[in-house]
Protein backbone atom coordinates (compact mmCIF):
# COMPACT_ATOMS: atom_id res chain seq x y z
CA UNK A 1 0.00 0.00 0.00
CA UNK A 2 1.58 3.65 -1.02
CA UNK A 3 -0.25 6.64 0.61
CA UNK A 4 1.02 10.11 -0.85
CA UNK A 5 0.00 13.85 0.36
CA UNK A 6 0.04 17.02 -1.31
CA UNK A 7 -0.61 20.50 0.57
CA UNK A 8 -3.27 22.96 -0.84
CA UNK A 9 -1.86 26.52 -1.80
CA UNK A 10 -2.42 30.01 -1.24
CA UNK A 11 -1.40 32.39 -3.97
CA UNK A 12 0.47 35.43 -2.70
CA UNK A 13 1.04 37.45 -5.39
CA UNK A 14 1.37 37.06 -9.64
CA UNK A 15 -1.28 34.93 -9.99
CA UNK A 16 -2.06 34.49 -13.76
CA UNK A 17 0.91 35.40 -14.76
CA UNK A 18 1.47 31.50 -14.75
CA UNK A 19 -0.72 31.17 -17.53
CA UNK A 20 0.94 29.97 -20.73
CA UNK A 21 -0.62 32.99 -23.23
CA UNK A 22 0.79 35.00 -20.32
CA UNK A 23 4.31 33.98 -19.72
CA UNK A 24 5.25 32.74 -23.42
CA UNK A 25 4.98 36.70 -24.28
CA UNK A 26 6.41 38.27 -21.14
CA UNK A 27 7.21 35.54 -18.77
CA UNK A 28 5.84 35.23 -15.55
CA UNK A 29 6.01 35.44 -11.81
CA UNK A 30 4.00 33.99 -8.74
CA UNK A 31 4.23 33.91 -4.88
CA UNK A 32 2.35 31.27 -3.15
CA UNK A 33 2.73 28.83 -0.11
CA UNK A 34 1.57 25.78 0.77
CA UNK A 35 -1.00 24.97 4.03
CA UNK A 36 -1.80 21.90 5.93
CA UNK A 37 -4.82 21.04 4.04
CA UNK A 38 -4.10 18.07 2.20
CA UNK A 39 -4.95 15.86 -0.87
CA UNK A 40 -3.83 12.10 -0.22
CA UNK A 41 -4.16 9.11 -2.61
CA UNK A 42 -3.64 5.90 -1.68
CA UNK A 43 -2.94 2.86 -4.09
CA UNK A 44 -3.10 -0.60 -3.53
CA UNK A 45 -2.25 -3.28 -5.63
CA UNK A 46 -5.68 -5.41 -6.64
CA UNK A 47 -5.82 -8.92 -6.75
CA UNK A 48 -8.34 -9.10 -9.73
CA UNK A 49 -6.35 -7.29 -13.41
CA UNK A 50 -9.44 -5.02 -13.13
CA UNK A 51 -8.82 -0.88 -12.20
CA UNK A 52 -10.65 0.56 -9.39
CA UNK A 53 -10.63 3.96 -8.54
CA UNK A 54 -12.38 5.80 -5.96
CA UNK A 55 -13.56 9.45 -5.79
CA UNK A 56 -17.00 11.17 -5.54
CA UNK A 57 -18.33 8.17 -7.88
CA UNK A 58 -16.50 4.85 -8.03
CA UNK A 59 -15.24 3.17 -11.28
CA UNK A 60 -14.22 -0.09 -11.86
CA UNK A 61 -13.28 -1.11 -15.25
CA UNK A 62 -10.99 -2.93 -17.40
CA UNK A 63 -8.31 -0.89 -19.13
CA UNK A 64 -7.19 2.50 -18.70
CA UNK A 65 -9.32 3.88 -21.69
CA UNK A 66 -12.30 3.06 -19.99
CA UNK A 67 -11.45 5.51 -16.70
CA UNK A 68 -13.79 8.13 -17.06
CA UNK A 69 -12.10 10.77 -14.53
CA UNK A 70 -9.71 12.48 -16.93
CA UNK A 71 -6.72 13.10 -14.65
CA UNK A 72 -6.38 9.49 -13.60
CA UNK A 73 -6.64 8.35 -17.46
CA UNK A 74 -3.97 10.48 -18.00
CA UNK A 75 -1.61 10.37 -14.97
CA UNK A 76 -1.56 5.80 -15.36
CA UNK A 77 -1.24 6.34 -19.12
CA UNK A 78 1.73 8.50 -18.65
CA UNK A 79 3.12 6.70 -16.05
CA UNK A 80 3.16 3.20 -17.94
CA UNK A 81 0.37 1.66 -14.99
CA UNK A 82 -2.12 -0.05 -16.43
CA UNK A 83 -3.87 -2.86 -14.73
CA UNK A 84 -4.60 -4.20 -11.13
CA UNK A 85 -4.81 -1.29 -9.09
CA UNK A 86 -7.27 0.13 -6.88
CA UNK A 87 -6.67 4.44 -6.43
CA UNK A 88 -8.62 5.92 -3.51
CA UNK A 89 -8.41 10.07 -3.48
CA UNK A 90 -9.59 11.76 0.01
CA UNK A 91 -9.00 15.52 0.47
CA UNK A 92 -9.22 17.75 3.36
CA UNK A 93 -11.02 20.43 1.27
CA UNK A 94 -14.12 20.53 -1.11
CA UNK A 95 -13.00 21.32 -4.83
CA UNK A 96 -13.86 24.79 -6.40
CA UNK A 97 -12.54 26.45 -3.97
CA UNK A 98 -9.62 28.19 -4.97
CA UNK A 99 -6.99 26.11 -3.25
CA UNK A 100 -5.59 24.54 -6.18
CA UNK A 101 -6.92 21.35 -5.34
CA UNK A 102 -6.66 20.36 -9.53
CA UNK A 103 -3.15 20.81 -9.36
CA UNK A 104 -2.69 19.65 -5.90
CA UNK A 105 -4.32 16.17 -6.75
CA UNK A 106 -2.59 15.63 -9.73
CA UNK A 107 0.96 16.01 -8.28
CA UNK A 108 -0.25 13.80 -5.60
CA UNK A 109 -1.53 10.98 -7.84
CA UNK A 110 1.47 11.19 -10.22
CA UNK A 111 3.73 10.81 -6.95
CA UNK A 112 1.94 7.82 -5.95
CA UNK A 113 2.15 6.07 -9.24
CA UNK A 114 5.68 6.68 -9.63
CA UNK A 115 6.32 5.10 -5.94
CA UNK A 116 4.38 1.95 -7.68
CA UNK A 117 7.03 1.84 -10.16
CA UNK A 118 9.92 2.53 -7.84
CA UNK A 119 10.53 5.64 -9.52
CA UNK A 120 11.79 9.00 -7.43
CA UNK A 121 10.89 11.76 -9.23
CA UNK A 122 12.28 15.56 -8.02
CA UNK A 123 9.62 17.85 -7.18
CA UNK A 124 9.85 19.77 -9.99
CA UNK A 125 9.76 16.96 -12.36
CA UNK A 126 6.66 15.90 -10.40
CA UNK A 127 5.39 19.35 -11.40
CA UNK A 128 5.86 19.83 -14.69
CA UNK A 129 4.17 16.30 -15.64
CA UNK A 130 1.32 17.69 -13.75
CA UNK A 131 1.16 20.27 -15.81
CA UNK A 132 1.77 18.77 -18.72
CA UNK A 133 -1.19 15.97 -18.01
CA UNK A 134 -3.58 19.14 -16.74
CA UNK A 135 -3.00 22.12 -19.61
CA UNK A 136 -1.09 19.96 -22.56
CA UNK A 137 -3.12 16.85 -22.69
CA UNK A 138 -6.40 18.00 -21.08
CA UNK A 139 -6.48 21.02 -22.09
CA UNK A 140 -7.72 22.72 -19.33
CA UNK A 141 -6.69 26.69 -18.64
CA UNK A 142 -4.26 26.48 -15.95
CA UNK A 143 -0.65 28.05 -15.30
CA UNK A 144 2.04 26.16 -12.96
CA UNK A 145 1.28 27.62 -9.95
CA UNK A 146 -0.86 25.18 -7.94
CA UNK A 147 1.44 22.07 -9.67
CA UNK A 148 4.76 23.52 -8.72
CA UNK A 149 3.92 24.79 -5.14
CA UNK A 150 2.26 21.89 -4.30
CA UNK A 151 5.34 19.56 -5.07
CA UNK A 152 7.69 21.98 -3.56
CA UNK A 153 5.82 23.51 -0.34
CA UNK A 154 6.55 26.23 1.71
CA UNK A 155 6.88 29.98 0.56
CA UNK A 156 8.13 30.17 -2.73
CA UNK A 157 8.83 33.02 -5.36
CA UNK A 158 8.54 31.42 -9.10
CA UNK A 159 9.74 33.27 -12.17
CA UNK A 160 9.20 31.57 -15.35
CA UNK A 161 11.01 32.48 -18.21
CA UNK A 162 9.17 32.55 -22.54
CA UNK A 163 10.12 29.28 -22.75
CA UNK A 164 8.29 28.10 -19.57
CA UNK A 165 10.85 26.93 -17.89
CA UNK A 166 10.65 27.72 -14.00
CA UNK A 167 13.26 29.29 -11.33
CA UNK A 168 12.38 28.41 -7.62
CA UNK A 169 13.47 30.85 -4.96
CA UNK A 170 12.32 29.37 -1.19
CA UNK A 171 11.68 32.23 1.16
CA UNK A 172 14.29 32.60 3.42
CA UNK A 173 13.98 32.37 7.12
CA UNK A 174 10.27 31.07 6.32
CA UNK A 175 9.56 29.44 10.11
CA UNK A 176 9.74 32.69 11.77
CA UNK A 177 7.84 34.39 9.73
CA UNK A 178 5.61 31.75 8.87
CA UNK A 179 3.97 32.21 12.41
CA UNK A 180 3.89 36.06 12.24
CA UNK A 181 1.98 35.41 8.93
CA UNK A 182 -0.64 32.51 10.33
CA UNK A 183 -1.34 34.76 13.08
CA UNK A 184 -2.15 37.89 10.00
CA UNK A 185 -3.44 36.35 7.42
CA UNK A 186 -6.87 34.84 8.21
CA UNK A 187 -9.51 32.61 5.66
CA UNK A 188 -13.05 32.76 5.42
CA UNK A 189 -14.93 30.30 3.82
CA UNK A 190 -17.48 32.80 1.56
CA UNK A 191 -19.52 29.20 0.66
CA UNK A 192 -19.69 30.04 -3.21
CA UNK A 193 -18.16 27.75 -5.09
CA UNK A 194 -17.10 28.18 -8.90
CA UNK A 195 -14.60 26.32 -11.58
CA UNK A 196 -11.77 28.23 -12.09
CA UNK A 197 -11.56 27.12 -15.76
CA UNK A 198 -14.77 29.30 -15.98
CA UNK A 199 -12.76 31.97 -14.81
CA UNK A 200 -9.81 31.18 -16.57
CA UNK A 201 -11.08 30.14 -19.74
CA UNK A 202 -12.05 34.15 -20.61
CA UNK A 203 -8.54 35.15 -19.51
CA UNK A 204 -7.05 32.74 -21.84
CA UNK A 205 -9.16 33.90 -24.34
CA UNK A 206 -8.41 37.43 -23.96
CA UNK A 207 -4.84 37.39 -23.39
CA UNK A 208 -4.66 35.42 -27.23
CA UNK A 209 -6.87 38.08 -28.60
CA UNK A 210 -4.22 40.78 -26.74
CA UNK A 211 -6.68 42.56 -24.90
CA UNK A 212 -5.51 45.73 -23.38
CA UNK A 213 -7.55 45.87 -20.18
CA UNK A 214 -6.26 42.10 -19.10
CA UNK A 215 -2.89 42.13 -20.02
CA UNK A 216 -2.16 45.43 -18.65
CA UNK A 217 -3.41 44.32 -15.38
CA UNK A 218 -1.53 41.16 -15.27
CA UNK A 219 1.81 43.09 -15.65
CA UNK A 220 0.83 45.02 -13.38
CA UNK A 221 0.06 41.97 -10.74
CA UNK A 222 3.60 41.10 -12.18
CA UNK A 223 5.12 43.89 -10.65
CA UNK A 224 3.15 43.95 -7.30
CA UNK A 225 3.95 39.91 -7.25
CA UNK A 226 7.80 41.00 -7.15
CA UNK A 227 6.79 43.61 -4.35
CA UNK A 228 4.98 41.00 -2.44
CA UNK A 229 7.70 39.08 -2.25
CA UNK A 230 10.18 41.71 -1.74
CA UNK A 231 7.59 42.38 1.12
CA UNK A 232 8.02 38.94 2.76
CA UNK A 233 11.90 38.33 2.21
CA UNK A 234 12.23 41.74 4.49
CA UNK A 235 9.60 40.58 7.20
CA UNK A 236 7.35 43.28 6.17
CA UNK A 237 4.14 41.64 6.66
CA UNK A 238 2.19 45.28 6.75
CA UNK A 239 3.71 45.98 3.47
CA UNK A 240 2.11 42.74 1.92
CA UNK A 241 -1.05 43.96 3.22
CA UNK A 242 -1.29 47.31 1.35
CA UNK A 243 -0.11 45.12 -1.76
CA UNK A 244 -2.72 42.70 -1.53
CA UNK A 245 -5.48 45.37 -1.72
CA UNK A 246 -3.73 46.97 -4.77
CA UNK A 247 -3.71 43.24 -6.25
CA UNK A 248 -7.43 42.51 -5.69
CA UNK A 249 -8.12 45.77 -7.57
CA UNK A 250 -5.89 45.13 -10.03
CA UNK A 251 -7.64 41.83 -10.37
CA UNK A 252 -10.97 42.89 -10.15
CA UNK A 253 -10.53 44.95 -13.27
CA UNK A 254 -10.07 41.53 -15.81
CA UNK A 255 -13.03 39.84 -15.57
CA UNK A 256 -16.58 40.39 -14.23
CA UNK A 257 -15.98 36.51 -12.94
CA UNK A 258 -13.71 37.66 -10.61
CA UNK A 259 -15.50 39.38 -8.03
CA UNK A 260 -19.03 40.64 -7.80
CA UNK A 261 -21.33 42.29 -5.99
CA UNK A 262 -21.95 40.23 -2.71
CA UNK A 263 -18.17 39.52 -2.58
CA UNK A 264 -17.14 43.42 -3.07
CA UNK A 265 -19.75 43.56 0.10
CA UNK A 266 -17.72 41.30 2.22
CA UNK A 267 -14.23 42.57 1.36
CA UNK A 268 -15.26 46.20 1.97
CA UNK A 269 -16.97 45.19 5.54
CA UNK A 270 -13.66 43.55 5.95
CA UNK A 271 -11.35 46.87 5.14
CA UNK A 272 -14.24 48.67 7.64
CA UNK A 273 -13.22 45.90 10.42
CA UNK A 274 -9.28 46.48 9.96
CA UNK A 275 -8.92 44.59 7.08
CA UNK A 276 -5.63 46.24 5.60
CA UNK A 277 -6.34 44.35 1.82
CA UNK A 278 -7.07 40.87 0.64
CA UNK A 279 -8.41 38.70 -1.82
CA UNK A 280 -10.32 35.90 -3.04
CA UNK A 281 -8.04 33.00 -3.62
CA UNK A 282 -7.37 31.43 -6.83
CA UNK A 283 -9.29 32.37 -10.03
CA UNK A 284 -11.83 34.42 -8.63
CA UNK A 285 -15.61 34.24 -8.12
CA UNK A 286 -16.00 32.48 -4.71
CA UNK A 287 -13.65 29.98 -2.54
CA UNK A 288 -11.66 31.74 0.66
CA UNK A 289 -11.98 35.12 1.03
CA UNK A 290 -7.88 35.94 2.42
CA UNK A 291 -7.62 38.78 4.56
CA UNK A 292 -4.10 40.76 6.05
CA UNK A 293 -5.05 42.96 9.50
CA UNK A 294 -2.42 43.13 12.32
CA UNK A 295 -2.80 40.95 15.41
CA UNK A 296 -5.22 44.16 17.16
CA UNK A 297 -7.89 44.12 14.77
CA UNK A 298 -8.23 40.71 14.94
CA UNK A 299 -11.18 40.43 17.03
CA UNK A 300 -13.07 42.97 14.61
CA UNK A 301 -12.31 41.58 11.72
CA UNK A 302 -13.34 38.09 12.86
CA UNK A 303 -16.82 39.30 14.15
CA UNK A 304 -17.67 41.35 11.66
CA UNK A 305 -16.91 38.13 8.95
CA UNK A 306 -19.13 35.57 11.07
CA UNK A 307 -22.04 38.28 11.59
CA UNK A 308 -21.87 37.85 7.58
CA UNK A 309 -22.19 34.23 7.25
CA UNK A 310 -18.51 33.23 6.72
CA UNK A 311 -16.71 30.56 8.43
CA UNK A 312 -12.88 31.07 9.46
CA UNK A 313 -10.18 28.39 8.74
CA UNK A 314 -7.40 28.35 10.60
CA UNK A 315 -4.23 26.77 9.32
CA UNK A 316 -0.64 26.55 9.09
CA UNK A 317 2.04 26.83 6.82
CA UNK A 318 3.07 23.50 4.92
CA UNK A 319 6.92 23.23 4.38
CA UNK A 320 7.25 19.38 3.31
CA UNK A 321 5.19 19.29 -0.21
CA UNK A 322 4.32 16.23 -1.86
CA UNK A 323 5.46 13.35 0.40
CA UNK A 324 5.11 9.59 0.37
CA UNK A 325 3.64 8.92 3.84
CA UNK A 326 2.84 5.42 3.63
CA UNK A 327 4.87 2.80 1.35
CA UNK A 328 4.76 -1.04 2.61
Amino acid sequence: MIITRAPLRLPLGGGGTDLPAFYSRYGGHFVSATINKYVYILINPRFEDSIRISYSKTEIVDTVDEIEHPIVREAMRLVGVDRGVEIVSVADMPANTGLGSSGTFTVALLHALHTLKREQLPPQDLAEEAFHIEAEILGEPVGKQDQYIAAIGGICSMEIDKQGHVRVKPLSATHALAQEFENSVLLFYTGLQRRASDVLSGQNAALTAGAPTVTESLTLIKELGHQSWEALENGDLNRFGEILHLHWEAKRRMSDKISGSQIDNWYNIARENGATGGKIVGAGGGGFLMLYCENGVKPNLREAMTQQGLHEMPYHIDFEGSKVIINF
